[in-house]
């Protein structure tokens, strides 16, 4: 059951266009599926900051299970501070953080490609695809949202107000409600931590 927000206000008019988040990034979550995640300059670092926020605790502990410690522990070794320290994420990608993956396709095949070809490369079945600019027209975050199009991954996409090119291409857009980039940036912000926040109830408020 995904959670609503109190105050839609407070999302910028864009509480319903994450809820519909939410339900794309379960559905793949439910069946095995990975987010992955583009964006340039700004948004590359907003990348990593949701990556962050969802391979490992956020606002709530997400300790092992019991079942999960004892395998740790009877593994031997370290086992035990394993089982102490380890905690429970939601597989998500940073497609911005690869600098060697990502020079060589700017050298060998072209610089607009370096999120489409991880796409191509490692996007299956039930994963997913979160697109970040703020414009809505960077052209290697529509290459990307192309291609995952082309494999049947849906699209999320985090823009300002017009939605740019990638409005046509997202399953979902969340448009934050401003044409300047410095404000939809710190838009953004609360947007994808509103995400992560309920997407991380969602699994972990009963571990």
């Amino acid at each position: 059951m995904i959670d609503s927000a109190k105050n839609a206000t407070d999302l910028f008019g864009q509480a319903d266009a994450i809820d519909a988040a939410l339900k794309l990034l379960i559905a793949s979550y439910d069946h095995g599926g990975k987010l992955m995640i583009c964006g340039n300059g700004g948004s590359a670092a907003d990348c990593e900051h949701i990556v962050g926020e969802l391979m490992k605790g956020f606002c709530l502990p997400r300790k092992l299970s019991t079942e999960d410690r004892e395998k740790l522990v009877n593994n031997g070794g370290n086992g035990k501070m394993l089982a102490e320290c380890l905690q429970y994420g939601l597989p998500a990608i940073s497609l911005v953080s690869h600098s060697s993956l990502i020079t060589a396709i700017t050298n060998d095949i072209n610089s607009d490609m370096i999120f489409a070809q991880q796409v191509w490369a490692i996007g299956k079945q039930d994963d997913l695809l979160l697109a970040i600019s703020t414009s809505g027209n960077s052209i290697n975050v529509l290459h990307a949202a192309e291609t995952a199009r082309a494999k049947s991954i849906p699209v999320i996409g985090l823009t300002g107000h017009s939605g740019g090119k990638l409005a046509s291409l997202c399953n979902v857009l969340i448009a934050a409600p401003s044409n300047h980039v410095a404000k939809i940036q710190e838009m953004h912000l609360p947007l994808y931590h509103e995400i992560c926040r309920r997407i991380e109830a969602h699994y972990f408020t009963s571990k």
